[in-house]
């Protein structure tokens, strides 16, 4: 369940309350749902409670208790909890939200997160002459597309959209590696335009990002070879959630870190490798060199292979019965996807800062999700004698819709998202 689908959930158990004469209020036209802030607990809090207090004419704790059955029988839902003045704190059954998710990504592809929230509106973006401002409105315009509006630019005073100018030409790092230097930086940040863009290594996020993708394609691969496919469904498995039986992460007690050992390195299984983190392979793709900003802001197109398959914010704290490092990292990722289509929709603040800033959000996200998908990887495989289980099958299946996502954004971004790196 994404927080925009429990938002829905949230506003049909208000629906629920007022047909059922507990209420005597309009329902509202949205709900605010987020990570449960200090002295929370579960999943999800609201304040729609809070919100609804005075046009009710009860005590805020009162209209909590009369929404709570109804959202406590949600599909999805397995308990809600209400705390401090009365905010519903909403926790949910992970597997199955999860299941859900993963089947929902896998299906829609890399039009995940699309939707229709700026349908029909048009927004008029007035930039200078700026490689920066050129290839931040082109970011802008391929995300608003994704909601259904668009976006007009034009170079007329007075300039509305106007980010720190980059300090050097980047077009000598190739395409892929200029737009992220000039996009991962805050509208408001001075990028910095320098060769640590095209190091393959893990302290560079671009490269975290497209390998990460990268290693969900090559273990797709890996499965086929050996006879298994994805099937959305617990990633933990029932053995994992007793501690210190799972031979997927650290050993309760014990120190051992079991296959959790470096992301980076090879996955344990040499059919269709995808290379090392130091091939000396150019990580650009291009061999671009021209300074002009129209060369930055030519559309980039995901692999063929990738565009069959498709903070932010921070996650939310991993439930307790994912103590393991995967069951975190399964957590995690199952957060960071759910909360993907929100990060999209922020860009319909235009032409506010908060609209802006979108692209640097989406680059963001894309670094979480990387970072945690490679902590999942090396257990998505079976080991050794080990036969495919369905928590196996449940790891392929969410390690895919990662990829999914990963080469989404990368797109948007005018990133390419290649297969093999």
């Amino acid at each position: 369940m994404t927080p925009v689908e429990l938002s829905r959930t949230v506003l049909h158990a208000v629906r629920r309350a007022v047909d059922a004469g507990e209420l005597a209020v309009a329902v509202p036209s949205r709900a605010v749902v987020a990570p449960p802030g200090p002295g929370g607990c579960g999943d999800y809090a609201t304040n729609i409670a809070l919100q609804l207090a005075r046009p009710a004419g009860q005590p805020p704790l009162r209209v909590a208790e009369v929404l709570r059955p109804y959202l406590a029988g949600a599909v999805g839902v397995t308990g809600v909890e209400i705390t401090g003045p009365g905010f519903l704190n909403i926790s949910l059954d992970h597997a199955a939200t999860s299941a859900a998710l993963v089947r929902r990504i896998l299906r829609e592809g890399l039009r995940y997160g699309h939707g229709t929230t700026l349908a029909g509106q048009v927004f008029e973006l007035r930039v200078p002459y700026d490689v920066r401002a050129e290839v931040l409105a082109d970011a802008l315009a391929r995300i608003v597309g994704t909601q259904g509006g668009r976006v007009e630019v034009d170079h007329r005073e007075p300039v509305n959209l106007r980010p720190v100018p980059a300090p050097e030409d980047p077009a000598p790092l190739g395409l892929d590696a200029a737009r992220w230097a000039l996009l991962h930086p805050a509208p408001h940040d001075r990028p910095r335009i320098t060769a640590d863009h095209l190091i393959q290594r893990e302290g560079n996020p671009l490269f975290r990002v497209r390998y990460a993708h990268a290693r969900t394609r090559a273990i797709s691969r890996n499965a086929a070879d050996l006879g298994f496919t994805a099937e959305p469904g617990d990633p933990l498995g029932d053995h994992c959630r007793i501690a210190g039986t799972c031979h997927h992460g650290d050993v309760a007690g014990t120190g051992d870190p079991g296959n959790t050992a470096d992301p980076f390195g090879d996955c344990g299984h040499s059919a269709d490798p995808v290379g090392s983190p130091g091939d000396a392979a150019d990580p650009r793709g291009h061999s671009h060199t021209s300074g002009t900003a129209d060369r930055l802001t030519t559309a980039a197109t995901p692999s063929s292979t990738a565009s069959t398959a498709a903070t932010a914010s921070s996650p939310t704290t991993p439930s307790t019965t994912a103590a393991t490092p995967i069951g975190t990292a399964a957590t995690t990722i199952t957060t960071l996807l759910a909360d993907h289509p929100r990060i999209l929709t922020t860009v319909a603040a235009l032409p506010h800062p908060d609209g802006i800033a979108a692209p640097s959000r989406l680059t963001r996200h894309l670094v979480a999700l990387a970072d945690a998908t490679l902590v999942l990887l090396p257990a998505v495989l079976p080991r050794g004698e080990e036969k495919p289980s369905a928590a196996h099958r449940a790891r392929l299946a969410l390690a895919e819709a990662a990829g999914t996502v990963l080469a989404g954004g990368l797109t948007l971004l005018g990133i390419d998202a290649p297969d093999h790196l």
